[in-house]
């Protein structure tokens, strides 16, 4: 069947992921020494570790004024990034994406202290073991593994943070997940309303979450470029990443997670080359959209395709906005 799942549960989860990665793949081409972003002011969120902290260091490397959005590792992170890319135009601040007014001081300091934006990294994420309630009564892992992403990206655009009137065109990439294709269907009449779960539903959920992420960005790219080119929207996949996301693992598995993430699962250093690439090739100039999983070109899943289905998620989160009060 069509929409049959691929996996419901962690372990099915890290084998897919695993055979995914040594699957023969065509690749779209790679960075040439022209492709720099001298100039250019990036902003990365997620970037104290793992994927957004290598991301970060490659973003300094090639010339860009980096701005890293981060949760923890405030400041020092930022040294680091310094240390390692032998660049000074990095920038720090520290937000919490599942608090709305965080996410309102964080675009009100990127416009007093940056000004405009020429690219946007969504790339922060969360995998929990539980169902969490935060103090807007969403579910944590809804908030800020898509909602906060269509909270702060309309922010942004609302208050002039990304560049409009740039010959290049600025670029929106969000980092997402071959998960996406996972879920069966849309659950409607669920979007938004908390109800708890353990850790046998996290990997469902968070593909579920990853399909809506990347429903949203098609949808955005059709609503910013529908006069023309406005600004490119990209999403991709990095692949199995070794990264510390197997801190929400229950004890007992953590030293068999690590184990199999550090021999199967590609390092954050080279797992950031699709980033990057979005982020810098002058191949990607004038696209409206573009989907990469790894460094291979694909269509992304039919359902988060269809034009129908990102109409009824936008309207669904400018609601739950409207309900929270956050507009």
């Amino acid at each position: 069947m069509k929409n049959k799942k691929k996996y419901n549960n962690p372990f099915q989860a890290t084998l897919t992921g695993i055979l995914d990665r040594f699957k023969k793949r065509n690749r779209i081409g790679t960075l040439s020494p022209l492709d720099r972003l001298d100039g250019k002011r990036i902003l990365i969120d997620g970037a104290s570790s793992g994927l957004g902290l290598a991301t970060a260091i490659g973003l300094a490397k090639l010339g860009g004024t980096v701005i890293m959005a981060v949760r923890s590792g405030f400041p020092e992170k930022a040294e680091e990034v310094k240390q390692k890319s032998l660049s000074d135009k990095v920038f720090i601040h520290q937000v919490d994406f599942s608090d709305f007014d965080s996410i309102k001081n964080l675009v009100s300091e990127i416009k007093t202290q940056h000004g405009q934006l020429d690219i946007v990294i969504c790339n922060a994420a969360v995998v929990a073991k539980k169902g969490i309630q935060i103090k807007s009564g969403l579910e944590q892992m809804f908030m800020v593994n898509y909602f906060s992403k269509f909270v702060f990206v309309k922010e942004l655009l609302k208050n002039h943070c990304i560049k409009s009137d740039s010959a290049e065109k600025p670029r929106i990439i969000f980092v997402t997940s071959e998960s996406h294709r996972n879920p069966a269907t849309f659950q409607w009449d669920e979007f938004g309303i908390f109800a708890p779960f353990s850790v046998g539903k996290t990997v469902e959920l968070y593909g579920y979450y990853k399909m809506l992420l990347v429903t949203y960005a098609r949808e955005l790219s059709r609503r910013l470029n529908e006069n023309g080119n406005q600004i490119s929207v990209f999403a991709l996949c990095p692949g199995p990443v070794n990264s510390n996301i197997a801190r929400e693992a229950p004890p007992l598995f953590k030293p068999l997670l690590r184990l199999v993430f550090t021999i199967f699962f590609r390092s954050p250093e080279k797992a950031r080359e699709p980033v990057l690439y979005l982020a810098t090739s002058k191949e990607q100039e004038g696209k409206t959209f573009d989907y990469l999983f790894l460094m291979d070109r694909k269509a992304i899943d039919e359902k988060a395709e269809d034009p129908a289905n990102g109409k009824k998620l936008w309207k669904l989160s400018e609601e739950l906005m409207r309900k929270l009060r956050v507009d």
